[in-house]
């Protein structure tokens, strides 16, 4: 018996990382897979009728072992990550997509299933169970337990297939980071650099015994460099690189896997009676079909294109007047964004980062959902981590109750990808009378501190902290019964909601105040530089908008239709582009090679919903601002209504609990000044 499939003897059941080898992943696994299909077994011969709690129910609780291996091997393979485990996560997706396709096509427990929904008007559910039992018949009838035989095994290999194809897409993107290095020997090529950015590429370059600085495209490394490097031929160096991740007709090439992956999403979703991928996934969304989706993209595109063009246009002046520079490219952006929006608000990221300290903003974070919620988080070093960087903390109620166990990991290293999210070790869920509390992680790529500076945040960073920190107090707020349909575990297009809604704090001077202090002279942020955030924060607002309404459409090109048509990544990609287009295209450069998100992460169909819970969260807080913005009553209706609910019911209905309405777009558009 592998330490994973025991019970843990930790402190909060918290997992053992200390105790756990890469070898004990393969047959914990394969051992955890096995001790579920015979729960499964017990569920389907089970003599007595068909009933929630011994059908429904007993699946909801089934497979416990196996969901928390797979947490702890998943977060690992993205956060902690090496050759081995890369190499036990290819043999151990198809073993977990067989697995799934064993339960969702077994026959006899469908119609144990099916049986229970079919009776389900007779039933006296609660909100939750009649939720529950819905996803479980859908998860059968949205999976192929209503096709034949030869159908079902068919769903089964192309599942396999795509499971094996992001996988190694994911790979492949890596790879392709951590294979290119700008390495500078000439210290004129530093011109424009901000000291951090400098010292931590010194220090890069130490670490591989290297004269000289190191650049990467690892987000901390890329971002300032095309921010603020004078040097446009390497900025340029640098963007070609970043753009042409997976687009090099090498051994990490990933279009013929966008192209695989695009087709058997296709081909599944005929298979399943949907008309394409994105109708098929759009079923369980509150967008509900790629039409209204489309809609809902092209009418924003249509109010904030002009605002994009007038942008671009005074980007592209300003350019000029300053350098000359006659066609502005994508190298160019962010460069002159940053030198235009100096000289319009004088306001700096490097002027801004002496007062987040990350220790503050994190407390900022702290104290905000303090608050707002009731919580208090304490640093606690007598449970174990993954990684000596990695910061755990217990979260505990008003009462001194125990919320949730919090993880925080902030600085990239090799063997963690690249940008920031939110994830569980161990989800919420109420058995035997007992509330299990969650274990919630966050995951970030900051700044590391160096020998003469502590890890100062750009204003961007601060609202990754406070965004991922809104996902994980979806997760630790949790109250739900099931596990399924806990947290996080909501309507694709919901769940940026809580994220997006607690950046918003970041530009509210009395939030501000709490946190925003020099980390060496300790004063708070002057009230101008905040007055001067909250203007810049609509700033070039029409072009951030056009850009990711780009990624949406180009999504929504992929999925929403036959893609068997399409033989060319490049050439796709610029008709989808066309309506979006402000820059000089780069003929070396591809977007959907490396697009992570939607080929292979779960956002395929779903990158609108970025844009569609900005449309929530604006409205939301539109709420919060309206009765103040740590209004105990409205925080407590948040926390009710939204955070604690899980996916229980349908997130339209939660809304409107909240909020008492519909959300309306105007608040977004006033917002971002496209009104």
């Amino acid at each position: 018996m592998s330490v994973l499939t025991k019970k843990f003897t930790t402190k909060y059941d918290t997992a053992p990382f200390s105790q756990i080898k890469n070898d004990d992943f393969l047959p914990a696994f394969q051992e955890a897979i096995a001790d579920a299909k015979k729960e499964i077994d017990e569920i389907v011969n089970n003599p007595e009728e068909p009933t929630f709690e011994n059908t429904i129910e007993a699946m909801a609780f089934s497979g416990a072992t196996l969901d928390r291996i797979s947490n702890i091997f998943f977060n690992l393979h993205s956060a902690e990550t090496n050759d081995e485990l890369q190499k036990i996560a290819q043999e151990v997706s198809p073993l977990l997509s067989e697995f799934g396709n064993d339960i969702r096509l077994n026959a006899d427990l469908f119609k144990k299933v099916k049986a229970v929904y079919d009776n389900k008007n007779n039933l006296s559910l609660t909100a939750e169970q009649d939720t529950l039992l819905d996803k479980q018949y859908k998860s059968f009838s949205r999976n192929g337990a209503n096709l034949s035989e030869d159908k079902k095994s068919e769903l089964r290999e192309i599942d396999k297939e795509l499971s094996r194809l992001s996988l190694e897409f994911g790979e492949n993107v890596l790879s392709e980071t951590h294979a290119f290095q700008l390495h500078i020997t000439d210290e004129k090529d530093l011109s424009g650099l901000p000291e951090g950015t400098i010292e931590a590429a010194r220090e890069l370059a130490q670490s591989q015994e290297k004269e000289g600085w190191v650049f990467t495209l690892d987000y901390p490394s890329y971002v300032p460099f095309v921010t603020y490097a004078d040097n446009r031929e390497l900025r340029k160096k640098m963007a070609v690189a970043f753009g042409s991740k997976g687009f090099q007709k090498n051994e990490y090439d990933n279009q013929e896997i966008v192209l695989q992956i695009a087709k058997l999403r296709y081909e599944r979703a005929k298979l399943l009676g949907y008309a394409s991928h994105a109708h098929f996934v759009l079923e369980e969304r509150m967008a509900e079909s790629p039409e209204k989706v489309t809609t809902f993209l092209n009418d924003l595109l249509a109010k904030a294109r002009p605002a994009a063009e007038k942008e671009f246009k005074q980007l592209t002046n300003f350019a000029k007047e300053l350098d000359g520079i006659e066609q502005l490219e994508k190298w160019d952006g962010a460069y002159y964004s940053e030198k235009l929006k100096q000289q319009l608000f004088n306001l700096d990221d490097e002027k801004l980062k002496p007062y987040f300290k990350l220790e503050n903003v994190l407390e900022g974070a702290f104290t905000v959902a303090g608050r707002l919620y009731g919580l208090t988080f304490v640093e606690i070093n007598d449970i174990e981590k993954y990684h000596p960087d990695v910061r755990t903390y217990e979260v505990k109620d008003v009462a001194g109750n125990l919320v949730s166990i919090f993880y925080a990991d902030f600085f990239p290293r090799k063997g963690k990808r690249n940008g920031a999210w939110m994830t569980s070790f161990k989800s919420q869920y109420v058995l035997g009378g007992v509330n299990e509390r969650p274990h919630v992680s966050i995951v970030c790529n900051f700044t590391k501190p160096t020998e003469t500076k502590p890890s100062l945040l750009t204003f961007n960073e601060v609202t990754t902290l406070f965004h991922e920190f809104g996902h994980a107090l979806h997760g630790m707020l949790a109250d739900t019964v099931y596990p399924s349909l806990s947290g996080t575990s909501v309507y694709w297009d919901f769940v940026e909601l809580p994220s997006q809604i607690f950046e918003n704090w970041c530009y509210e001077p009395e939030a501000l105040a709490l946190f925003a202090r020099h980390y060496q002279t300790g004063e708070v942020i002057p009230t101008e530089y905040i007055q001067k955030i909250k203007e810049s924060a609509s700033f070039q607002e029409g072009i951030a908008t056009m850009r990711q309404l780009s990624f949406g459409l180009l999504d929504m090109g992929w999925h929403g239709q036959d893609p068997t048509f399409i033989k060319d990544v490049k050439e796709f990609e610029n008709e989808q582009f066309a309506s979006t287009k402000l820059y000089p295209d780069i003929k070396e450069n591809a977007m959907s090679t490396a697009f992570s998100h939607i080929f292979q992460g779960g956002y395929s169909s779903g990158y609108y919903s970025y844009k569609w819970a900005e449309v929530l969260d604006a409205d939301a807080f539109e709420y919060f601002k309206e009765q103040g913005i740590f209004s105990p009553e409205v925080a407590t209706k948040f926390k009710e209504n939204v955070l604690s609910k899980g996916g229980t019911e349908h997130p339209m209905i939660l809304y409107k609990r909240f909020r008492g309405n519909e959300p309306k777009p105007d608040a977004l558009l006033k917002r971002a000044g496209l009104l």
